[in-house]
């Protein structure tokens, strides 16, 4: 029996990169996963691989309807969320603060922060009146915790998601819902090339990696993995955590 054998679980951002690999390793534990997310035919592809314990639902998450409406897509699907992960977000590209204007500064935050308030404000009272406690995701970085220059503005969102991760966990602890931030280290997935400024070249990979001591950036499966210990029984005494998964990058 997997570990989220009986668990409903809803993934954001779950059509590729970490998010895919989260969906990937939840059902094969046992779980019934929504994949929620903005590109819906890589939504619907992904759901179909998983079989008829995962089901898409396109979704912008900074935008309060379709995180509504991906809720309710998933409790009439497979009934009240046990797992929220928010994952998706968007990067900035690797540039000086004052280059950024403010329709991207807007969209950074609107994906990376402004999505948990309405995920929280769609799913928290579904949670609530199944009254069986549960586990909230959310997905930071390592720029929240040790930022590097030229990523300001995106460091900025990760910090606010790491920071309102611990204020989730204080507050709904007495309800038993865990909320834990996990941090990854750049990994090779479609953010990549925006970061390293639009060149994703070998030359640029290795600087990366030059400053992670295990010598590789993260994999989906890296991030699916500490997913899992959160979300299952394993976890059930975490809270309030930031989970750097990172090779050792913020030593």
């Amino acid at each position: 029996m997997g570990q989220l054998q009986g668990k409903v679980a809803i993934i954001t951002g779950a059509a590729g990169g970490f998010g895919e690999g989260i969906a990937r390793l939840f059902v094969a534990e046992g779980a019934k996963v929504l994949i929620a997310d903005i590109d819906e035919a890589k939504a619907q592809k992904v759901a179909s691989e998983l079989g008829s314990n995962a089901k898409a639902q396109k979704c912008d998450v900074s935008k309060g309807d379709d995180v509504r409406a991906a809720v309710k897509a998933c409790v009439d699907a497979f009934g009240p969320p046990d797992i929220v992960v928010n994952n998706a977000g968007i990067a900035q590209t690797s540039k000086p603060m004052t280059e950024i204007d403010e329709a991207t500064y807007d969209r950074i935050f609107n994906v990376n922060v402004k999505s948990i308030y309405h995920m929280a404000q769609a799913a928290l009272p579904v949670m609530r009146a199944a009254k069986k406690g549960g586990s909230i995701i959310n997905i930071g970085s390592t720029a929240g915790i040790r930022p590097r220059p030229n990523l300001t503005w995106y460091n900025a969102s990760k910090g606010a998601v790491n920071t309102v991760s611990k204020s989730m966990a204080v507050e709904l602890g007495p309800e038993n819902i865990r909320v834990n931030a996990i941090c990854p280290v750049m990994g090779a997935t479609g953010l990549i090339s925006q970061f390293l400024g639009g060149q994703d070249t070998p030359e640029a990979r290795a600087k990366v990696t030059a400053g992670i001591p295990l010598g590789r950036m993260s994999t989906p499966e890296d991030i699916a993995a500490a997913c899992l210990y959160l979300a299952s029984d394993a976890g059930r005494f975490i809270t309030g955590v930031e989970l750097p998964v990172d090779g050792g990058r913020t030593i």
